[in-house]
């Protein structure tokens, strides 16, 4: 189980809503990994930062290379900075692998030749696996999809999980979005600013 892949599905379904921003789920993306990794007993975590395990078995080569990522010398990596390193676009990286193995297709939004494309999921065992937790309101999954926006149909109440370093890798990632919409409003303003500067009165 890839709760990593799981997220990159439920986000690329085609259902109505704003699109995730790939900064966003970059970032979720690593968390999804993290929190795999610790599952696996890879990975886990003491006052904040990430302690190197056992190796990681996995077969997923994605979740393979985040486990080679993990810094193994003291002090150990904080999950926020874990997050926006290895969080670097991971999005793109999940989509250029999903496409290669078909677990996702590029559609055009329109039938003209030139419309812009889209990736969907592709009908597979990994869409089902990821629509079959979705629809279960599986607590990792829907605190995750929740930090990049999507709705999952929960109650605003956050779950609880009954791993302490899992609720820390979650907070971590819904700060993290949050400080990057901070920086994106903060570029909109500069950029508004220094345009009715070259406007003039």
């Amino acid at each position: 189980m890839s709760t990593a892949k799981d997220l990159f599905i439920i986000a690329m379904d085609p259902s109505p809503g704003p699109a995730v921003g790939q900064g966003d789920l970059s970032l979720a993306l690593a968390g999804a990994e993290l929190i795999d990794l610790i599952g696996a007993g890879a990975a886990t975590v003491e006052d904040d930062r990430i302690v190197p395990g056992g190796p990681s078995t996995s077969d997923d080569r994605l979740l393979a290379e985040a486990a080679e990522q993990l810094t193994r010398e003291s002090p150990h990596e904080q999950i926020e900075d874990w997050l926006w390193r290895r969080g670097r676009d991971l999005s793109a990286a999940y989509r250029a692998a999903m496409e290669a193995d078909g677990e996702v297709t590029r559609k055009r939004s329109g039938r003209l030749p030139f419309a812009p494309e889209r990736v969907e999921p592709a009908d597979t065992p990994t869409r089902r696996r990821a629509a079959a937790r979705w629809e279960e309101r599986e607590p990792v999954l829907a605190a995750l999809a929740s930090a990049v926006g999507i709705d999952s149909g929960r109650s605003d109440e956050e779950p609880g999980f009954d791993d302490e370093a899992v609720t820390a890798v979650v907070a971590a990632v819904h700060d993290a979005v949050m400080e990057l919409e901070a920086v994106r409003q903060r570029r909109t303003i500069e950029n508004t600013a220094f345009a009715n500067l070259w406007r003039g009165p």
